[in-house]
């Protein structure tokens, strides 16, 4: 869990922090918010679309040391929504890969390095969805890293994904298998990395914005910036969310009617699944339980038909998980294709 901003030691004084800023957690959980909060902060650039690197291309075209592999790579990451977004330089790009080590790591640094650049900002930084899965990658690669893990109460999660992708059968299962996952990773390399990895709850950003934020800048070893408030540095999402918003509301910007709103939303045999399998560990992070009744004839319905899909698109998705982490040249994600984890867009 996070420690109140109070209880965290001052941010120490001395050399400026340059070190990489990531933002992750699963789709719909807050990374997009957090971004817009971190990069109206003057010291810090995050583009507004979800950089997606790792997700897309870390291991996928093999030692890029061999021009061939690099040359793949860069069409790939060139022809890539999301980094074209950056506005890159690809002479730049590539001569300054050419004068370090040949890694993936290094040639992702590149382009968000320059990005920041021409924002005028010292610090760079990126959102990915779940880059929790490559946190030891990170550490190793970038000094004096930072991630910040955006968790969310599971059901309003689900419902917000429910919301942009209303189709599909055993959607409660793979639900939870997401959140699981993700939320097992980030606890294990938060326990791990303590100095690295902050575990930060939406619903902490919504209802007590300026307390979250200052601890999350405590963590970033930099000072809190009032203007950090307003979301100056990300106009468009600050619109959108303050889109008929009254007065009073938009000083807040965040709503707290965002919290809860699974209540009398989800199928009550679907919420019965996910705190039965999840309820643990969402009770850990305040997350209280919803009373759930079905009757007889319902709970017969759910236990022969919906409970054995559920846990069949729960199953089905660790084992793709563990397939594209093991073999990303074989079965790693690529930009435009429907995948069982969805990126931010």
């Amino acid at each position: 869990m996070p420690v109140p901003a109070e209880e965290r030691p001052a941010r120490p004084q001395g050399p400026a922090a340059t070190g990489a800023v990531y933002v992750g957690g699963l789709d719909r959980c807050g990374k997009t918010t957090m971004s817009a909060y971190l990069t109206s902060h003057s010291r810090i650039a995050i583009p507004a679309v979800g950089s997606n690197m790792w997700t897309y291309f870390y291991r996928q075209y093999g030692n890029l040391a061999k021009p061939k592999n690099l040359d793949r790579c860069l069409t790939a990451l060139l022809s890539y929504k999301h980094v074209t977004f950056l506005k890159p330089d690809p002479a730049r790009v590539r001569s300054e890969f050419a004068q370090g080590p040949p890694t993936y790591a290094r040639l992702f640094e590149l382009f968000l390095i320059h990005f920041a650049e021409r924002e005028g900002k010292p610090r760079w930084g990126a959102q990915t969805g779940l880059i929790e899965r490559y946190i030891p990658e990170l550490i190793e690669a970038y000094d004096d890293v930072r991630i910040v893990h955006m968790l969310r109460d599971p059901r309003d999660r689900y419902l917000a994904s429910l919301e942009l992708w209303p189709e599909g059968r055993g959607r409660a299962g793979g639900a939870t298998a997401r959140w699981q996952y993700s939320t097992k990773l980030a606890e294990r390399h938060a326990a791990r990395y303590p100095a690295q990895v902050l575990i930060v709850r939406f619903e902490d950003l919504i209802t007590d914005t300026e307390s979250t934020l200052r601890l999350v800048c405590s963590f970033l070893r930099e000072d809190f910036e009032p203007a950090m408030l307003d979301m100056a540095g990300a106009p468009r999402l600050r619109d959108r969310l303050t889109a008929g918003a009254s007065v009073e509301q938009e000083e807040s910007i965040l709503k707290a009617e965002h919290i809860g709103r699974f209540r009398g939303r989800l199928p009550s045999a679907e919420l019965r699944f996910m705190q039965k399998r999840a309820g643990g560990r969402m009770k850990r992070y305040q997350y209280k339980l919803e009373p759930v009744r079905l009757a007889a004839v319902d709970r017969l319905h759910y236990d022969l038909n919906d409970w054995p899909s559920q846990m069949a698109r729960l199953v089905m998705w660790r084992g793709a998980e563990a397939l594209q982490q093991r073999f990303p040249r074989r079965f790693g994600r690529q930009p435009g294709r429907r995948m069982l984890v969805e990126p931010d867009e």
